[in-house]
């Protein structure tokens, strides 16, 4: 295995743990950071998929107690069964539309502008919330949720399947305006976000299987373990940072992005296409 392509792999694994949670979207970050390392063919896009289930894991180990905890009482515990129950239906919306539109979706505006302007779009929308909406919070805790608060984010987090938009930041910001905290909206995010990728990530796997062979099992190993690191290190950043921070300054980091991206797409640099 050449040791360029592993660093490479290093590199995109770390994009993707760091990005996947922020509300900055991991997708318009491993599109470029593909196309600058020259990753861009039908194994490179099935790597970016394989690489999610890092940035997964490092979830279900930074919040391995909760989720013990509710798999223990989902047969007697009526708050371990309003959780569960919560995370369904947050799930349901996106699984749904993933089903019938995002081939769509990903057909029509996996492109430049789309991206530019859901990453500027976003970051006025984040500012407006922080500087001018400033909501309420009547939900302290995830356990606090009622199903319709669940079902509610979940059909939020459909705006997340938008190249550039951030399926994290649409949940957090959006769970921020119905209602809940700044903490419980992002730990709901996180635990939507792990039958949301895996069953994504599962799918789009499971589809391009025929591209795949065991000569690349360094390749995604590599990825996976950086991705999970870098994740590992993001998620418990991120949980430090809300208790005490807006955040104002992914606003402002989304519309440098995106004006980056417009940059990148006029000069060429970088195709912007699915």
């Amino acid at each position: 295995m050449d040791v360029i392509l592993l660093i490479k792999a290093a590199i995109m694994g770390i994009v993707e743990g760091l990005t996947e949670f922020l509300p900055v979207s991991s997708t318009g970050h491993l599109i470029l950071t593909g196309s600058l390392l020259g990753m861009t063919d039908s194994k490179s896009k099935v790597f970016d998929i394989a690489i999610q289930t890092g940035a997964i894991l490092a979830v279900f180990i930074v919040y391995w107690a909760r989720i013990r905890e509710a798999l223990g009482g989902i047969t007697n515990s009526a708050k371990q069964q309003r959780f569960v129950l919560n995370i369904a239906l947050g799930f349901l919306p996106a699984g749904i539309v993933g089903l019938t539109v995002y081939k769509m979706i990903k057909a029509h505006l996996f492109n430049a502008p789309v991206v530019a302007g859901a990453f500027i779009v976003g970051a006025l929308i984040i500012l407006w919330v922080e500087k001018v909406a400033k909501p309420v919070s009547r939900v302290q805790n995830v356990d606090d949720m009622t199903p319709l608060d669940a079902l509610k984010v979940g059909l939020v987090q459909c705006l997340g399947m938008i190249p550039g938009t951030s399926r994290s930041g649409a949940t957090i910001i959006g769970g921020m305006l119905l209602g809940l905290s700044r903490k419980a909206a992002t730990d709901f995010s996180f635990f939507l976000a792990i039958p949301t990728l895996i069953s994504a990530g599962g799918y789009s796997l499971w589809k391009e299987r025929h591209a795949l062979s065991m000569a690349d099992f360094p390749l995604f190993a590599v990825g996976f373990v950086v991705s999970f690191l870098a994740a590992w290190a993001c998620v418990r950043w991120l949980l430090r940072y809300v208790s005490s921070h807006t955040f104002v300054p992914f606003a402002w980091y989304r519309i440098a992005f995106g004006i980056v991206v417009l940059a990148t797409w006029v000069t060429g640099t970088v195709v912007w296409a699915d």
